[in-house]
């Protein structure tokens, strides 16, 4: 039995996230927003396209007026206001009015740009999101945070438009690449590092499950992540305060992101952003060397990087500097004062960013 939890927003139009083991009850799902008179826009990447659109759009046929799909070649290299205007075009040919509905299929870049192209298509459409892979789902998918990259600053252009559901079929992440399936453990991890000690523990104790993705188990771990995301964004919805947690591990992890041109996956510079955001917490005295190397170590039996490569310190501490997370000239970090108890800082120091990075960066010589 497919499970529901309902996210409420400030204007009202509250959404569920339906978490199922198939696309079967999708049209279940979409009941209440009358689709029978709207027509209906696929939006996805070329690599979802060929796995799930067929059957996306067999089953939705027969439940709206019309359905297209517009695609872009998968990849970060596509998230930006060029396939944002393929797709406006694309939905002005097919004749979509505000009536109309567009269907994020994917990953966070389908995710982010179809809600974006949503927010913005005729000053604003309804969207709604089937991730794909396990880091939409349990971040990116959820919140109505969207946007697209600006040359090569990462969702420097964005809006907040809520989906009006969130529809995941679970049984989609047996088949994602390791490399994907670890990228959303890193987003997990950090829900518990951030919020809830106590599950931060139950995913240490299955990570044997987990890693053999054991269909009981990831769900129970979906279905947390979705609960700790949805009380974060319900409590601040326009990230005001409180919501700026879930950029634990995001300032660093951005920067290199942006450094190594996205040849590295987001949740594989958010582990690297964790290990260096744990790292000054342990510095000030927030955590103790244990907890700080437990937090560090524990990213590796998920499949994720603790150290990196040819990086330029010195250019990773200037991309810190152009983050949109910057606030009067100051950069907005987020630090642990315990497991599971994160907090805003922003009296973090260029300094302290560039021992961090040191512990990160692998020199040729082994960490302690």
């Amino acid at each position: 039995m497919a499970k529901k939890i309902t996210v409420k927003t400030p204007s009202g139009k509250d959404y569920d996230i339906i978490l199922s083991t198939g696309f079967h009850s999708l049209p279940d799902a979409l009941e209440p927003l009358s689709l029978s008179g709207r027509k209906l826009c696929v939006i996805t990447d070329s690599v979802v396209k060929e796995l799930y659109g067929d059957s996306i759009v067999e089953i939705l046929t027969p439940h709206c007026r019309e359905i297209s799909v517009f695609s872009f070649p998968a990849g970060e290299q596509s998230k930006h206001l060029n396939t944002v205007q393929d797709a406006y075009r694309f939905l002005i040919g097919h004749g979509l009015d505000r009536r109309d509905m567009l269907i994020a299929l994917g990953g966070g870049v389908v995710g982010d740009l179809t809600g974006y192209t949503a927010a913005t298509y005729l000053r604003g459409i309804d969207f709604i999101q089937i991730p794909t892979t396990l880091l939409a789902q349990v971040d990116s998918s959820i919140g109505g945070k969207t946007g697209v990259d600006f040359d090569r600053y990462k969702n420097m252009v964005g809006a907040f438009h809520m989906p009006r559901l969130v529809y995941m079929n679970l049984s989609v992440l047996k088949s994602l690449d390791a490399r994907q399936y670890a990228c959303g453990m890193a987003e997990i991890l950090k829900h518990g590092l951030i919020r809830d000690g106590s599950y931060y523990e139950w995913l240490i104790t299955h990570f044997a499950e987990i890693n053999d993705r054991d269909m009981e188990v990831m769900e129970e771990m979906v279905y947390e992540s979705c609960l700790i995301k949805k009380a974060v964004v319900e409590r601040d919805p326009l990230e005001q305060g409180e919501r700026a947690l879930l950029n634990f591990g995001h300032t660093i992890g951005h920067a290199l992101e942006k450094y190594k041109d996205f040849t590295m996956l987001h949740g594989e510079c958010v582990a690297l952003g964790c290990v260096a955001a744990a790292f000054i917490s342990w510095k000030r005295q927030m955590l103790s060397m244990e907890e700080y190397y437990e937090i560090r170590d524990m990213f590796v039996p998920f499949g994720l990087p603790i150290t990196v490569d040819n990086v330029d310190i010195a250019e990773v501490l200037r991309l810190t500097r152009s983050d949109k997370k910057m606030e009067q000239g100051k950069i907005r970090f987020i630090l642990l004062q315990k497991i599971g108890n994160a907090v805003s800082d922003n009296t973090v120091t260029q300094e302290e960013m560039q021992a961090a990075l040191q512990e990160i960066v692998f020199d040729g010589k082994e960490k302690e």
